[in-house]
């Protein structure tokens, strides 16, 4: 189970008549696993380098430049790709190079596939369902703050700083480390570089300090992520529409001391009932509003100074505190300007002096 608590349980008939039960991970994965989706490329064009080379000396490049690239071999792709997206620039001419094609060709055609839509192609397998384990959030964080205590107990400072010793701090002496890529990245090891490269002149009263601020940082962070997991199963699960779209069972687990009851049986249930082909007694979660579309649109917003790709991405920035802001700052500017040019008028005309 992830930390939102979204299981992904798949009825797949095989020869052996087994029933494949994924179970957390990241989104990403159970989605590829499920839908048809542009996860590989045909067999390599280039220079023999390996996909994860090629991947990683592009993204070397920095998105201007990788914008202007796109730009020219995939000019429908780059104009739905933020010049700061490092990842989807550098992945899109990485598709292009291994096989030719332009990446929005590809996407297009595994939309366009029957029983795919604006998020991808049609279900791999027609027989599927996902249980959705999901809780009060104000629980969930507590639940949350609770396992990062039990990790701090387990040993992990001790074996993070072990991590930091081996594998990142020479990188941080040469100015290289990246905790944008590889397990470098994870929840946990980025949120103590602070405390784990403190100076060992600095005083053991500053480095509780620092030590103090990387704990409450992986708090925020492992809370943070659980949202955006949720945010995914609503938008990526729940949103979809057209055909071959599956069913979502939501089980509440924000008390876990009837498990059996409430999560395990019901779960039973479902399953029991969609292989025997009848309709479970646990109604499918039915989320209100259409499939995102026009989610790629561009706008810019010249307050803010900000590029901003997508519809539901625009929408959010005008609800933002730092639009708001600037929103504010505009209209007072304008307000002074308008009081400025009343007094300027009111005041009497001026008389010259004759010398």
């Amino acid at each position: 189970m992830t930390c939102s608590g979204a299981a992904a349980v798949g009825m797949l008939r095989y020869e052996r008549e087994k029933l494949p039960i994924i179970v957390g991970g990241t989104n990403y994965y159970i989605e590829a696993l499920l839908w048809e989706v542009l996860t590989g490329t045909r067999e390599s064009k280039g220079d023999g380098r390996s996909s994860p080379e090629r991947r990683a000396k592009l993204e070397n490049l920095g998105g201007a430049e990788l914008h202007r690239r796109l730009s020219e071999v995939d000019p429908d792709r780059a104009a739905v790709l933020h010049p700061h997206d490092v990842r989807k620039l550098a992945r899109s001419l990485q598709v292009h190079q291994e096989t030719g094609v332009p990446h929005s060709r590809l996407l297009e055609e595994q939309r366009g596939q029957e029983g795919g839509g604006e998020l991808g192609g049609p279900l791999r397998f027609p027989h599927t369902c996902v249980f959705w384990l999901h809780a009060n959030m104000e629980d969930l964080d507590g639940r949350l703050d609770r396992r990062v205590d039990a990790m701090l107990s387990a040993g992990l400072i001790q074996e993070l700083q072990e991590f930091h010793r081996r594998y990142n701090e020479q990188k941080v002496q040469e100015s290289r480390q990246d905790y944008q890529h590889g397990i470098f990245q994870s929840i946990g090891f980025k949120e103590f570089h602070e405390y784990l490269t403190a100076d060992t002149e600095v005083s053991e009263e500053k480095r509780a300090e620092l030590l103090n601020t990387g704990v409450e940082r992986l708090k925020i962070a492992t809370r943070q992520y659980a949202r955006k997991q949720n945010k995914w199963v609503r938008n990526r699960f729940l949103k979809r529409s057209g055909a071959n779209v599956l069913p979502v069972f939501g089980l509440d687990v924000t008390d876990v001391s009837d498990w059996e009851k409430t999560v395990l049986t019901p779960a039973l249930e479902v399953l029991a009932s969609l292989q025997k082909g009848e309709t479970p007694s646990l109604e499918p979660i039915r989320m209100g509003g259409e499939e995102q579309k026009n989610k790629c649109i561009r706008h810019e917003c010249e307050l803010c100074d900000k590029l901003i790709i997508g519809e539901l991405e625009w929408t959010e920035h005008l609800k933002s505190k730092n639009h708001r802001y600037h929103l504010r700052k505009k209209r007072k500017s304008e307000f002074a300007t308008e009081q400025h040019k009343a007094s300027t008028c009111d005041l009497p005309p001026r008389t010259e002096c004759a010398l």
